[in-house]
């Protein structure tokens, strides 16, 4: 039985109490008497105990229950680019490993793409018991349909009790409709991940209302349970190369294969300095840079150390520098082992994607910008005359 709400018409006296109460916006007045827009209602039930007349009768699902018994194992996307497998599944493979041990399940990794044949010995290494891979020239490049397409059905055939994938462009684009047409719950960006013994629920934990709390979230009635994990926040599985794990290579129809859109080209952004996601040392511009051309001596200084160069996202939606660059809550979340902060106040959101940083310096001429809170070291002066006496320091030190 589907879930239904109705407005009792005798009852109704027309308070708009529940118009006020309804998070969505689908409940209006109409003749004086409440209206639910249905295209917009939730069935959330907010408006139910507010309503002091009792006008509204809430039916929620009931139907039978999903079997969950029959999910087994953890899974783990192992995203790809020109067949190298990217670090985030490293990440993923590890954590996996507790979660699967705490369960008492295996952990799989799972791998799209062609000519990966030789991945399977690099994700064995790391651990993973069993290797779900998927070898087709339409696989090669990531696009939405056949990638959605084939995890989907990969799914349904061996049901996985936990989902897997990393936070990033590919992840976020492919697990969320992953997830739609599963009909499972998925929660972004997590920076935690547990097992609650008691009742063997993954424990996801994200950052919530701009990072002030840190929200704990459950899917107790739906299989898979599923999450993207942000970049860094966990450590890598180390390497095993005696494990052993088993081989499952699958092969689908061209329905499952094609995609609505065509790919025409991948274009590469060329890099002066390191990958901002790989990086141990990282040089961050914020608006007190002032303009894009300032970034040059950001990035010289990057380039003295052997680093990369981030920014925040006041400079990006300045269009000072590109969003590949930015670090932070709408960004990428980094762990380096020296963060050198230039310009930067330090808001909440930019905090969350760096903090983890081993050495956090900060270079800012406001003596009370919050970045100063978590710097190892702070440094309270013009940064066009710091960073450009740090880089000529560094050059003559890394010289020797």
């Amino acid at each position: 039985m589907a879930s239904s709400i109705q407005i009792l018409l005798d009852k109704c006296t027309g308070c708009t109490l529940c118009v006020k109460s309804c998070p969505f916006g689908a409940i209006h007045m109409a003749n004086k008497k409440a209206v639910i827009d249905m295209a917009k209602c939730t069935f959330c039930g907010a408006c139910v105990p507010v309503c002091k007349f009792k006008a509204i009768a809430l039916n929620k699902e009931a139907g039978l229950k999903k079997d969950l018994s029959a999910y087994k194992d953890v899974w783990v996307f192992c995203e790809q680019k020109k067949g190298v497998v990217q670090t985030i599944s490293f990440e993923l493979l590890g954590e996996g490993k507790k979660l699967a041990k705490k369960l008492g399940t295996k952990l799989c990794a799972v791998i799209l793409g062609h000519d990966i044949e030789n991945k399977i010995e690099e994700l064995t290494a790391r651990g993973a018991d069993k290797i779900y891979v998927i070898d087709s020239p339409e696989l090669k490049s990531y696009q939405d349909d056949p990638y959605t397409n084939v995890l989907v059905k990969l799914i349904e055939e061996y049901k996985p009790e936990i989902v897997l994938c990393g936070a990033t462009t590919i992840g976020r684009s492919m697990i969320s409709r992953v997830a739609v047409r599963i009909d499972a719950g998925l929660t972004a960006d997590c920076t935690g991940l547990d097992i609650d013994e008691k009742d063997k629920l993954l424990l996801q934990t994200r950052p919530a209302f701009g990072g002030n709390i840190m929200a704990t979230i459950i899917t107790p009635n739906h299989r898979p349970q599923m999450s993207t994990v942000r970049h860094k926040v966990m450590k890598e599985a180390e390497i095993h190369k005696s494990h052993k794990s088993e081989v499952i290579r699958k092969k689908y129809s061209a329905d499952i294969l094609r995609s609505r859109t065509t790919l025409l080209d991948i274009v590469e952004e060329i890099e002066e300095t390191v990958n901002l996601a790989e990086a141990d040392i990282i040089v961050s511009g914020g608006r007190g840079m002032g303009g894009p051309d300032n970034f040059a001596i950001i990035k010289e200084l990057a380039k003295v150390l052997g680093g990369a160069v981030g920014s925040s996202r006041a400079a990006v939606d300045a269009g000072w520098m590109p969003y590949s660059h930015q670090v932070g809550q709408t960004g990428k979340t980094v762990c380096p082992k020296l963060y050198i902060a230039c310009g930067i106040s330090g808001q909440i959101q930019h905090l969350i994607g760096m903090q983890s940083s081993k050495v956090i310096v900060a270079i800012n001429k406001d003596p009370d910008a919050p970045i100063f809170k978590v710097a190892t070291y702070g440094i309270v002066a013009d940064l066009f005359e710091v960073v450009p006496a740090l880089t000529k320091e560094f050059q003559k030190i890394l010289k020797k």
